[in-house]
């Protein structure tokens, strides 16, 4: 059985059909779908999935991308859904350099504020990271330096694609990495990347609706698709696809306590 540890299925692109997604995706070998959010509206979207549906479970955060015209409000309202004991994970937050530079400053305090919320809830982080390598690295060494429960601070650099290296150094903060589509693409270097990641620190992930895998690549992302990125990993690691399944569920249930 796989997990899909990120999915926003929760989103208008699935509103024609998502019963049909979720139904594939149980078929396909996926036992639990995790949905990160993107802002606070999404949380009660995704904590109503996860009530209709078995083995769905929420997150709740600010995407860097919607901390722009963000407020204490949405802070407040995300704290005050981490207290909810069905939230498995702060997520996703992080940094996004990629698409608008203007407001950096306001992304690294958010950030900020998602690390010691997580650490204060104990909770797994799932960072959105684009473009913001370094500075990930760095505020999180800083937070976890300046925390009295350093043991508290885990969770997931999602959409992971830097070389092992990173993947070595999230490791000592506490952090997976997240393993998508990307993988599966003939001109990323993903693939060479994850043979030198250890499997006891990958799990998998499909980022729906985005970045689907290879053979689906250019159409709309599902969870069912994660199979795609697990049959690559194992053909990466010269590992079968049930050793790949197992190891990785293994890690997102450690990660969300599912």
């Amino acid at each position: 059985m796989l997990i899909d540890t990120h999915a926003h299925i929760y989103v208008d692109a699935f509103d024609d059909d998502r019963e049909d997604v979720v139904r594939r995706a149980f078929d396909a070998g996926v036992e639990d779908i995790v949905m990160p959010a993107i802002g606070v509206a999404s949380i009660r979207q995704a904590m109503d999935l996860s009530e209709w549906y078995d083995g769905l479970h929420a997150m709740a955060a600010l995407h860097p991308s919607e901390v722009k015209e963000a407020s204490d409000a949405d802070l407040e309202a995300v704290r005050e859904w981490c207290e909810d004991p069905r939230i498995v994970a702060v997520g996703e937050s992080g940094l996004d350099y990629y698409w608008d530079r203007s407001f950096d400053e306001k992304q690294k305090e958010y950030f900020r504020w998602h690390i010691r919320l997580a650490i204060e809830a104990d909770l797994p982080l799932i960072i959105h990271n684009r473009e913001a390598t370094d500075d990930v690295l760095r505020i999180l060494e800083e937070e976890k330096e300046n925390t009295s429960q350093p043991d508290r601070l885990r969770g997931i650099l999602h959409c992971f694609v830097d070389p092992p290296e990173v993947a070595e150094k999230a490791w000592d903060l506490g952090f997976w990495v997240g393993l998508g589509g990307i993988l599966t693409f003939s001109n990323s270097d993903v693939d060479d990347y994850a043979a030198d990641i250890p499997l006891e620190q990958i799990v998998v992930e499909t980022d729906s609706p985005y970045l689907a895998p290879e053979p689906h690549r250019g159409e709309r992302n599902e969870p069912a698709y994660v199979r795609h990125v697990a049959q690559r990993l194992a053909e990466v690691k010269e590992q079968s696809l049930d050793h790949i399944a197992r190891v990785t569920s293994a890690n997102a249930r450690q990660i969300y306590g599912i």
